[in-house]
């Protein structure tokens, strides 16, 4: 793995072995696409790739998460449509039409996984995605978007049995979509929808220099209001949730590419980078050196 920050979008080549498995990943990413951006960029293979106005219909199941903005998706023989807003899910099927795309004035963030195979096929075959709109509400979960990550990250190594582990982390995904969406309750409190998304743009700004004075401006609530609330939904304050992640972050670098020190404390916004070994020691009990030999590192050209 190199040093840079892991690509986002992935497409892989299976084998005879990893069918057997009973399921496949044939693809995985995130992208953030902005206000009037073209879409969808340039950046996928042909039998991917598609003009939202013709629409496509794919040979694999795909999973798509929007954290952040709206569009329209269409489906089915009689081109449903659907609004999709932050929160939504929507399933994909094998053989059925379907486009989408982001709204021109807001765009949006989508994280995807393609997969195929019988164990999935069977689940769909017993009826519980079907014979209902392919979209789910499930809201703004962490735990979902950090699935997605790790998903990217397995898929970045390409490591032997990185195909068994991405299957499973599908299974998460499907599990949780259909907990989730059955299990919602639609009149949830408006600030437990805002703890939630404070929770998903912390995640997602990892790299950059956020405070949760900016998160709560972008909430559209007082920062006092927003502290208290947040320390009340998750147990920490939004400052120390957001060093937390830093630290997660730092420790996956450490372990993973071949970064320096001060490298990883730039590239996550430290606020004193030459400070970083001192808090990561107290916080960990080792250098970052010292961590960083207790992990092993995978070579670059894996």
């Amino acid at each position: 793995m190199s040093s840079s920050v892991s690509k986002q979008i992935n497409y892989m080549v299976t084998s005879d072995e990893d069918e057997l498995w009973g399921m496949t990943v044939t693809t995985v990413g995130h992208q953030i696409i902005e206000e009037g951006q073209v879409y969808p960029p340039q950046n996928h293979p042909s039998g991917y790739y598609f003009d939202p106005d013709k629409g496509r219909i794919l040979n694999e199941y795909q999973l798509l998460y929007i954290t952040n903005g709206n569009g329209i998706f269409n489906f089915g023989i009689s081109k449903q449509n659907c609004f999709i807003s932050e929160g939504k899910m929507f399933f994909l099927m094998p053989g059925v039409w379907h486009s989408y795309k982001p709204l021109p004035n807001t765009g949006w963030n989508e994280y995807w996984i393609g997969f195929r195979g019988p164990i999935i096929d069977k689940i769909v075959e017993e009826g519980f995605f079907l014979n209902r709109p392919p979209v789910f509400s499930i809201g703004l979960n962490e735990r979902i978007v950090d699935l997605y990550h790790k998903a990217i990250e397995i898929a970045n190594e390409e490591r032997a049995g990185y195909q068994q582990a991405l299957s499973g982390i599908v299974m998460h995904i499907l599990g949780l979509m259909y907990y989730r969406d059955k299990t919602r309750d639609f009149q949830d409190e408006d600030l437990i929808r805002k703890m939630k998304k404070a929770k998903v743009i912390m995640r997602e700004s990892i790299y950059k220099n956020i405070s949760p004075e900016q998160i709560a401006l972008e909430l559209n609530i007082s920062y006092s209001g927003f502290r208290r609330a947040f320390r009340e939904f998750t147990g920490t304050s939004p400052l120390k949730y957001i060093i937390e992640l830093k630290l997660n972050e730092a420790k996956r670098l450490l372990s993973n590419t071949f970064l320096t020190v001060k490298e990883i404390a730039y590239k996550l916004n430290f606020d004193n980078p030459d400070y970083f070994p001192v808090f990561f020691k107290k916080r960990t009990g080792l250098t970052p050196i010292e961590y960083r030999n207790s992990t092993e590192v995978k070579d670059p050209g894996v």
